[in-house]
């Protein structure tokens, strides 16, 4: 494993200089956030000339919890991140509540993974990994907006058109081979008619900041499971989070997966009610908001598929890779990543035809071999428990009672299980997924 190596500075970037018309590189990857990052900074080590396309500037916000659970860490220090510098805080494991009971449970000593979790606002997080993606190698490109694919005649992909600067000035970049990595939006995707899955649903998040000292020292990423809605009283097809960030604030936010025929949540009218419920001097009050209440799709359970086709290929949420469990975006964005830079990496040992296609689609087969059972299995809990009747009914008193059972629990809501198995929780969660009928290939 490469060493860790201290966050760069921010790079020259040629955002605001006159781009030529044209830029050529071996892989472009379109979108610099987690998922287009981490596929730079496993490209440009590899060796590739690889073009990092970015529509906004950095620093930029994003909605999210901000949390990052040991698998999201492990990816990081694949990739040199010094986590130990200033802004990163350490969490110890989950704290779950419903109703009136609560239980605490530590990440799990595995292994395959750090036995610490880690919180740092997408504000600065997206920063450090984009500037670590130039400092490896690849050529970051900010304020640069992909308009729409450049493609043969066969349709296949050949780059992509582009918008760069504040005045929008046309520019192509070409290369054999793009990186689809834009979130929810997917724009490139669905210009290769590429559509969203409408048979997955698709949940949304709430989050906002708040000035809390206290609770910024917490060493437990808390979750409630017990939030209802106001407008129609059910539970929440979801759950709440408080995230300490460790620098005197929390995140605090909810993320809503409502079933079809309940009709849409109401996520603001929903955390007001529940921060009401909240003790006064957690300082969870309007007055001590940092942020305005902001909101985002989050496209799951494999959502946009094939994952590789015609030049292009999909990672993190532009192919709809947040888990159905938990809603966990970012480990998976990460790891799908790397995936991709090796299969790219290797295809491009080998000349353009049936030979390079042979390896890319190796892609999606070892998307589907790692995660195909866990998500198949995550989209039907997500269709018939969570968006129905939200998480109570998995952390119900029984359950509560019982902190081993919620653990294990948590470690199939979080995929943090050794393989081969290390405990009986491990064996036991190993054996129901492999219970779950295997996905048919896509084409």
């Amino acid at each position: 494993m490469t060493p860790p190596a201290q966050n760069p500075p921010p790079p020259q970037t040629s955002a605001t200089a006159d781009p030529p018309a044209v830029e050529e590189a071996e892989v472009i990857v379109v979108g610099a956030g987690p998922a287009g990052a981490s596929a730079a900074v496993h490209l440009a080590r590899a060796g590739v000339d690889v073009l990092l396309l970015e529509k906004s500037r950095f620093p930029r916000d994003k909605v999210c919890g901000d949390g990052l659970t040991p698998r999201a860490v492990r990816q990081l220090l694949r990739m040199g991140i010094d986590i130990d510098a200033p802004g990163w805080n350490r969490s110890r494991g989950m704290r779950w509540v419903c109703g009136d009971r609560q239980v605490t449970i530590d990440w799990p000593d595995l292994g395959r993974f750090p036995d610490f979790g880690l919180t740092r606002s997408r504000h600065d997080f997206d920063d450090i990994l984009a500037n670590h993606a130039a400092a490896s190698g690849a050529r970051l490109r900010t304020e640069v907006k992909a308009t729409g694919p450049l493609t043969d005649r066969a349709g296949r992909i050949t780059g992509v058109s582009a918008s760069a600067g504040p005045e929008g000035r046309p520019v192509e970049y070409r290369a054999p081979l793009v990186v689809a990595a834009e979130g929810a939006s997917a724009r490139t995707a669905l210009a290769m008619g590429l559509d969203r899955d409408p048979r997955r649903q698709l949940a949304t998040a709430a989050r906002r900041y708040y000035r809390s000292p206290e609770l910024s020292k917490d060493e437990y990423l808390e979750l409630w499971a017990d939030l209802r809605c106001p407008r129609t009283g059910r539970d929440l097809p979801g759950y709440g989070w408080i995230f300490p960030l460790g620098d005197g604030r929390v995140n605090v936010g909810l993320g809503a997966l409502p079933h079809r025929d309940h009709g849409a949540v109401d996520l603001r009218a929903t955390l007001d009610q529940w921060l009401a419920r909240l003790p006064r001097d957690w300082g969870l009050t309007e007055e001590n908001a940092d942020s305005p209440l902001r909101s985002a799709a989050l496209p799951m359970g494999f959502n946009r598929h094939p994952q590789y086709g015609r030049g292009l290929l999909l990672v993190g949420d532009s192919a709809g890779m947040i888990s159905p469990w938990s809603g966990e975006g970012i480990a998976q964005a990460m790891e799908a990543a790397e995936i991709a830079a090796e299969t790219v990496a290797l295809a491009l040992t080998r000349a353009p035809g049936q030979g390079r296609e042979h390896v890319l689609r190796r892609y999606p087969e070892e998307i589907r071999r790692r995660w195909g059972r866990y998500y198949r299995l995550g989209n039907t809990a997500a269709d018939h428990l969570f968006s129905r009747f939200g998480y109570r009914p998995l952390l119900n008193e029984h359950v509560m009672a019982r902190p081993g059972l919620v653990g294990s629990l948590a470690r199939l809501l979080t995929e943090l299980m050794d393989d081969p198995p290390r405990d009986a929780a491990d064996h036991v969660l190993r054996t129901v997924l492999r219970m779950v009928p295997a996905a048919r290939r896509r084409r």
